[in-house]
């Protein structure tokens, strides 16, 4: 194993997540930036919250709102959101969700 790359064959696998529930990974992480995959039980959420660094989502599978800033938009397999740091953001499952955070570090 190298640590010069991470390699995921298909980002939409991942392990059981309760059935209320959400479950966080991290994929990779440095002084740079982090990814983290995220699972989410229909029906669960991110309450609002903002981070300090932009951040990219990028939903694998399943549907979901997301609300960033004041606007609500919804989310399927393929959606891509860049969001700038501060931004406040909110992520609501319609359906089961595979979803990868990037986060970018100044």
């Amino acid at each position: 194993m190298t640590s010069d790359f991470q390699y995921v064959e298909d980002i939409r696998q991942h392990t059981a997540i309760p059935a209320n529930g959400i479950l966080s990974t991290t994929l990779q992480t440095d002084d740079r930036s982090k990814v983290v995959q995220f699972v989410f039980a229909k029906g669960q959420e991110l309450s609002a919250h903002t981070a300090p660094f932009p951040a990219m989502l990028f939903f694998a599978s399943g549907e979901a709102e997301v609300t960033l800033g004041e606007e609500k938009r919804e989310a399927r397999e393929g959606t891509f959101v860049h969001m700038a740091a501060k931004l406040p953001h909110a992520i609501h499952a319609k359906t089961e969700v595979v979803m990868l955070l990037v986060m970018l570090r100044g």
